[in-house]
């Protein structure tokens, strides 16, 4: 399916909350998934339009509400009035250039994370808005496509694994954002790789190529930066003691969260570091080769200047001069030149003047 991207300046002059679609269409039509549970029982649905999802009674348990596709701003708005969400989250939430942030609305929070995905084909990062709206006993989660990110945490609900169906909505909304930074740390491992195998090449040979995987990994590095730096402050916002959806037993996840997204940023400020010093080798080989090849011609031009010499001294107009008379004067002339530059070469390859 050929994707189409909307651009924010299409959004110029419209009211606040209006639900226009700021991105790339990735689905050909929305996904909506359900899972209710407790700690006894567990429901799952799949609705292939919001008229079909109308037929559904909620019952008591906790609610995760998830969407694939957000093309079609009628859905966002029929979820919307279903759980009473402000204009402004369902504008945020289709609008997918968003930077990680937390909102608190009163009966609920608004998270706004970051997925990133390393596609070791093209040897690129890609991103998606990952919206995760928490309620006393639900959870909204809104991506432009299926990533599979949280697939593991649907077969944890669907096993009955850990303690994800006793814990509550608080709990589910600590593993989403869980799962999206221990993604970071395989796309960490992918970068460090691809930045260690080119540090090794540019040890052996500088070229152009090298360079040019040299700013796209420091511009992938920035762009994950740029997500994770923010995100941190999200994460440490929601480990306060005044965030009332987050129980007690939740919390210290949270501060593991917490400490993961500072590793992360380390490694990115690691691998940063390390793109800095491969710019320098890069410069420093070019500056050693343009060295040696300047000195290569210095020293061819010091082998002719004898030449040179002798043979401005010998086209002199003089008229009385040593071998000029002489039959053999030519041939010695040339003698004493590659004499000369002979001994002066030999003098160069003995000192490794010549490369």
């Amino acid at each position: 399916m050929k994707k189409t991207r909307k651009l924010r300046s299409q959004k110029v002059g419209m009211a606040p909350g209006a639900l226009v679609h700021l991105g790339e269409r990735r689905t050909a039509r929305p996904d909506i998934t359900l899972f209710e549970f407790d700690a006894g029982s567990l429901l799952e649905k799949r609705f292939q339009s919001i008229a079909e999802s109308r037929g559904y009674g909620r019952g008591k348990g906790t609610l995760w509400l998830n969407v694939h596709g957000l093309h079609e701003p009628e859905v966002m708005a029929e979820i919307g009035r279903r759980f009473n969400l402000h204009p402004l989250v369902l504008e945020d939430i289709l609008n997918t250039d968003q930077r990680p942030k937390v909102d608190d609305y009163g009966d609920y929070l608004y998270i706004v994370a970051r997925f990133f995905e390393y596609d070791t084909a093209s040897a690129t990062i890609s991103s998606d808005q990952v919206s995760i709206v928490l309620g006393d006993d639900f959870v909204l989660t809104f991506q432009e496509r299926p990533t599979g990110t949280f697939d593991p945490l649907r077969d944890r609900l669907r096993g009955d694994k850990g303690q994800i169906r006793r814990l509550g909505a608080d709990y589910l909304a600590y593993s989403l954002l869980d799962t999206l930074v221990d993604r970071y740390f395989t796309i960490l491992e992918q970068l460090t790789e691809r930045t260690e195998a080119i540090e090794d090449l540019l040890l052996l040979k500088t070229t152009p190529a090298l360079l040019k995987e040299i700013h796209d990994i420091k511009r992938e590095t920035l762009v994950m930066r740029r997500a994770v730096w923010p995100l941190r402050e999200v994460v440490n916002s929601l480990t306060r003691a005044d965030q009332r959806f987050f129980k007690p037993a939740t919390q210290p996840y949270l501060r593991d969260v917490y400490d993961h997204t500072v590793h992360v940023i380390e490694s990115l400020e690691g691998i940063r570091d390390l793109i800095a010093g491969m710019l320098d080798i890069y410069l420093s080989g070019i500056s050693n080769r343009v060295n040696m090849e300047v000195r290569i011609l210095a020293v061819i031009t010091t082998l002719f200047m004898p030449a040179a010499l002798i043979a401005g001294i010998f086209g002199m107009n003089f008229r009385h001069m040593p071998l000029i008379e002489d039959n053999e004067g030519f041939f010695i002339a040339l003698s004493m030149m590659g004499t000369i530059a002979l001994v002066m070469g030999t003098v160069f390859w003995r000192r490794r003047w010549l490369g």
